[in-house]
């Protein structure tokens, strides 16, 4: 069974930065590319960034575009998603999530993963 783990979720100032992590099987990293979305209170589920199985290639929501940076290290089963200049429009739970489509004109679209994790929070405050 596909299992994702999120952590490093928190509380910070708006213009702070927070690390996120996500951890799965050794399984899990190897055959697929994986995903961020997030969740702000009331609203839908929204992709905010990608990366290839093999880490070489990214993509990015415009909201998020030079602020955010996700990478991966297969090595360690692990995901990030490094977010600095935090803005309250950030705050939201944070998913992350693994696709085994290798077409990144699927990444954006939740409907394209099919493992997710629980979720961790992210409070931005001004």
């Amino acid at each position: 069974q596909v299992q994702l783990v999120e952590s490093g979720g928190g509380s910070v100032q708006a213009g702070g930065s927070l690390r996120l992590t996500c951890t799965g099987s050794e399984r899990t990293f190897r055959s697929n590319s994986m995903g961020w979305f997030r969740q702000a209170p009331g609203k839908e589920r929204v992709f905010v960034a990608a990366i290839s199985r093999l880490g070489y290639h990214t993509w990015y929501a415009d909201s998020v575009k030079d602020r955010f940076t996700i990478s991966r290290d297969n090595a360690k089963n692990t995901l990030f998603l490094q977010m600095n200049s935090l803005e309250a429009e950030d705050t939201a739970v944070y998913y992350c999530a693994a696709t085994e489509h290798s077409d990144s004109t699927y990444y954006a679209r939740m409907a394209s993963y099919s493992y997710w994790g629980q979720g961790t929070q992210v409070t931005v405050s001004t």
